[in-house]
């Protein structure tokens, strides 16, 4: 981490945390943060779905909601890039205060409730996209719609020509009855519609469902069979946790969402299951308390191909992006392996 990049994380910590969610967005589009660039290397070179990735470390939704510094994360050595959530009409989100750092514990604790600038606004800044990356679009309900599956359908009927994938968000703790849309009947309904509307669009785009980490075992075979009945292309596992087990900082207590350090492990066996149950016919992208080369290479281990981070850009920095990508092509090499996808899920079973 270079030395403006630590100061400048001093100062962000400094003040409330959503005014340097703001302002880090600024920064970045003014060019003032460091930025790690692509790197390229054979070993890290894959595909998922279709879409053909320079490596598969990826921006998780929720950091640039609005797509409003697509250009800027292109360079940041990203494989991929997920945005929003966004929904059909502008929303405030939640009351604020409604996200807080857990720095003892190295976690975020996030109650936003979908706050974005809504689908029409959004679609403009997903059309002036750069062409050098693969950006996807986490797809969100509003607060009071009477139809969630169509508040669904239309963000990606509006916008679905102007990206390379798009993630149906059934699992944000902070959307009331949002995570009861994984019950197998109303989970088979809404993919099915979804997949259906996709299939009308010009160019036909990969469709990700995410699911909680707070679900049963049971409940992750539901799930899996839905999937691959389905036709859906892919599995983001998982969001964040409403669990606070093992938490010490003072704001564990905050409701909302978890994500973190804390969330790795919880994560992590939820891949390793859904690889096993879905017997490597459906994708799984993992998410959940990476921070480290090591922590990417151990969900790729357990069974992801490709994986998503966000929360440790808060305590290390956008410079930590270029740092994972140089470690996995590091373990890989040390390992043997000639492409990351030959490492995908070869200890699934140490976590289950």
């Amino acid at each position: 981490m270079k030395i403006i990049e630590r100061l400048g994380l001093y100062a962000l910590h400094k003040m409330d945390p959503e005014r340097a969610h703001n302002i880090s967005l600024c920064a970045l589009r003014s060019g003032l943060v460091p930025m790690s660039g692509q790197y390229a290397s054979r070993r890290l070179q894959c595909e998922i779905a279709g879409l053909r990735l320079s490596n598969p470390v990826g921006l998780a939704a929720g950091y640039d909601k609005n797509a409003v510094a697509l250009r800027q994360l292109a360079n940041a050595g990203f494989g991929f890039i997920e945005v929003g959530a966004v929904t059909p009409r502008a929303q405030p989100g939640n009351p604020r205060p409604r996200l807080f750092r857990l720095t003892q514990d190295r976690a975020v604790i996030n109650r936003f409730g979908f706050n974005n600038d809504g689908m029409e606004k959004v679609s403009e800044h997903l059309l002036a996209r750069p062409s050098n990356a693969v950006i996807g679009l986490n797809l969100g309900v509003n607060k009071f719609s009477r139809n969630k599956v169509d508040d669904f359908t239309r963000v990606l009927l509006h916008c679905g020509s102007a990206i390379d994938f798009a993630t149906i968000n059934v699992s944000s703790p902070n959307t009331a009855n949002l995570r009861d849309l994984q019950g197998v009947e109303a989970l088979s309904e809404l993919v099915q519609t979804v997949v259906e509307v996709r299939d009308e669009l010009e160019e036909k785009i990969p469709v990700f469902l995410k699911i909680a980490p707070d679900l049963s075992l049971g409940e992750i075979d539901e799930i899996a069979n839905v999937a691959v009945a389905s036709g859906i292309d892919g599995i983001v596992a998982t969001n964040t946790t409403t669990s606070r087990d093992k938490l010490v900082s003072s704001l564990r207590s905050e409701p909302g969402g978890l994500s973190g350090e804390p969330l790795f492990e919880k994560s992590t066996r939820i891949i390793a299951h859904m690889a096993k149950k879905t017997k490597g016919q459906i994708p799984l992208i993992g998410v959940g308390g990476i921070s480290s080369a090591e922590d990417a290479y151990a969900k790729i281990l357990a069974g992801a191909s490709v994986v998503q981070l966000y929360t440790a850009l808060v305590y290390k920095g956008l410079s930590l992006v270029g740092d994972i990508v140089r470690g996995l092509d590091a373990l890989l090499q040390k390992d043997g392996y000639e492409n990351i996808s030959d490492a995908v899920g070869k200890k699934a079973d140490s976590w289950i």
